[in-house]
């Protein structure tokens, strides 16, 4: 039997589960309430039920990656009847948080490494359940497949199957890394084009089969469905730019690389995240919903 677990042990365990439940939920919010639940979980148990846990880390990760399971069922279904596309929940740099100081713990820090880009989660989003708790807790958080099988109920082999198969749509779906400083090039270009509403320059800098997807929740204007092509996005984005006179456009870290931020009327109207290849914009992602924009509005006055 292990001694009383040192209470500074079970909560220094917390950024790491805040950075698991996030790349695996998509949504900040929903990782906020995983932990929540984890250590409400740990409280739970007797004194002696927790000195006989020999890891209590291990343990808090197991429970938390269980209900970001449950969590990730059950958001499926909820997905299905949400107004128009979603996306996962943008998040700042710890320097650009809304209001100054972002999370009031820092253990509630996200850390923005290449396993949150907006690319990158979104293809996580189009993985089965299983295959991205296989992926994430195997590639990014180097768990070997012995201890991802314990905590997912599977064997070792088919958690290997699991991460091979998301491996094998990331590499698909993914367009080769731009260096940051390229991509804030492109976005400052593309933001000055918006600006000017110069139509031409827009769709000189958007691959010709670019898409943009917008996500309003139905709690803001979005177009429903994704808009494909250069020219059909540069005509939407300078429609928005008419019906929304003195649209403020920041750049701002999204998720580690280079996007935008709109402002109208002194609110945080939409975050914009942006995937490169071959020197233009083949991916726009709009955050509209209001609900995932957090971060970004604390502090906003109209």
């Amino acid at each position: 039997m292990s001694t009383e677990p040192d209470l500074s042990v079970i909560v220094g365990e917390r950024r790491q589960l805040i950075n698991l439940a996030y790349r695996l939920l998509g949504s900040l919010a929903e990782a906020e309430d995983a932990v929540q639940e984890t250590y409400a979980r740990w409280y739970g148990l007797s004194r002696r039920q927790q000195e006989a846990i020999v890891s209590p880390g291990a343990w808090l990760t197991t429970v938390a990656t269980r209900v970001c399971l449950d969590l990730l069922g059950s958001a499926r279904v909820r997905r299905e009847r949400y107004v128009g596309e979603w996306i996962p929940e943008p998040l700042p740099d710890r320097t650009e948080w809304a209001g100054g100081g972002g999370p009031a713990d820092p253990a509630d820090w996200v850390t923005l490494d290449e396993s949150v880009n907006m690319a990158f989660l979104v293809v996580l989003e189009a993985m089965t359940p299983a295959e991205r708790v296989a992926f994430v807790l195997h590639d990014v958080f180097r768990y070997p497949f012995p201890e991802v099988a314990e905590i997912v109920g599977r064997t070792p082999a088919a958690c290997r199957q699991l991460a091979t198969s998301a491996r094998r749509r990331i590499g698909a779906a993914r367009a080769p890394l731009t260096p940051t400083g390229a991509q804030a090039g492109l976005v400052r270009r593309f933001k000055e084009a918006w600006e000017a509403r110069d139509i031409t320059a827009l769709i000189a800098l958007l691959a010709p089969d670019a898409t943009m997807t917008a996500d309003g929740g139905g709690l803001a204007g979005a177009a429903l469905r994704p808009v494909r092509g250069s020219e059909r996005i540069a005509q939407y984005l300078i429609h928005i730019a008419d019906k929304a006179p003195g649209l403020t456009l920041l750049e701002r870290t999204v998720n580690g690389r280079p996007g935008l931020v709109a402002r109208h009327g002194g609110l945080t109207a939409t975050v914009a995240a942006f995937e490169p290849a071959d020197g233009r914009i083949a991916r726009i992602w709009a955050v509209r919903n209001p609900e995932k924009l957090r971060p970004w509005t604390e502090g906003d006055t109209p």
